[in-house]
C-alpha cells in the first residue's frame, strides 16, 4: 500500500512558517542553502517546484512520489507567485472548501473529507508514495494517515508561527529510521510511524 509522507522544513521548536503564514522558503529561519538544494536534487527531485526544476535542468521524475497533497494556505503561496500548479510533474491535490467548484485550476480540488480522499489514494495501485507538503492544519487532520515524516530540521527557534501539526492534543509515535546531517546545519530526519 502507498504511504502518506509528510516532508517539510521545520524549526527546532516545531514551526513550518512564521506567524504570518507566509512562504518560509529562503527565510532567515528556514533558509534554502546550496547544500540543501543539492540534497533535494539528488534525493527528492520531485519535491522541487516546476520552475526550480526547469531553472536547474532537473528532469529526474524522482523515485519517491507521484502525488502531492496540500492545503489551501500552502497552495495560495504558489498562486501568489503566479503558479496555478507548482508541481506539474506530479498529480496535484489541494484540500480546500473555498476553491470548491473551480474548474479552471489544473489541480484536483478536494472539498470533502481529506482523510477519506487520502485513504483512496493510498489504496490505489502503484509503488510511489503520496507527498503531504503542508500546511500544519491539514497535517493535523491527516495525522492518522501519516506513515512517514521527513523533516528538514533547521537550527533555528522562532517561538511562534504555523505548527508542524496545528490542532488539538492527538498523540502519535514515530521512530527515527535515517538522518542526514548537511554541512549548512540542516538535519534531514526520517521517521516511521510506530503502529
Amino acid at each position: 500500500m502507498r504511504r502518506l509522507v509528510y516532508l517539510v522544513a521545520v524549526t527546532l521548536d516545531g514551526f513550518i512558517a512564521g506567524p504570518d503564514g507566509g512562504d518560509p522558503s529562503g527565510s532567515e529561519f528556514l533558509p534554502v542553502t546550496p547544500d540543501l538544494v543539492e540534497h533535494l536534487v539528488g534525493s527528492w527531485p520531485e519535491t522541487l517546484p516546476g520552475p526550480a526544476r526547469d531553472a536547474m535542468g532537473v528532469t529526474d521524475p524522482g523515485t519517491h512520489f507521484d502525488t502531492v497533497v496540500e492545503g489551501r494556505g500552502s497552495y495560495e503561496l504558489g498562486l501568489a507567485a503566479g503558479l496555478l500548479d507548482a508541481y506539474p510533474h506530479l498529480r496535484h491535490l489541494v484540500v480546500s472548501r473555498s476553491l470548491a467548484g473551480r474548474t479552471d485550476l489544473p489541480v484536483e480540488v478536494v472539498d470533502g473529507d481529506p482523510v477519506a480522499r487520502v485513504r483512496e489514494l493510498k489504496a490505489e495501485d502503484g509503488d510511489k508514495d503520496i507527498w503531504l507538503v503542508g500546511g500544519g492544519t491539514l497535517a493535523h487532520a491527516l495525522l492518522p494517515e501519516v506513515d512517514r515524516l521527513v523533516l528538514k530540521v533547521n537550527p533555528s527557534v522562532i517561538g511562534d508561527g504555523v505548527r508542524l501539526f496545528a490542532g488539538p492534543f492527538s498523540p502519535a509515535r514515530f521512530a527515527s529510521v535515517d538522518q542526514v546531517d548537511l554541512p549548512g546545519g540542516v538535519r534531514v530526519v526520517t521517521l516511521d510511524r510506530v503502529r
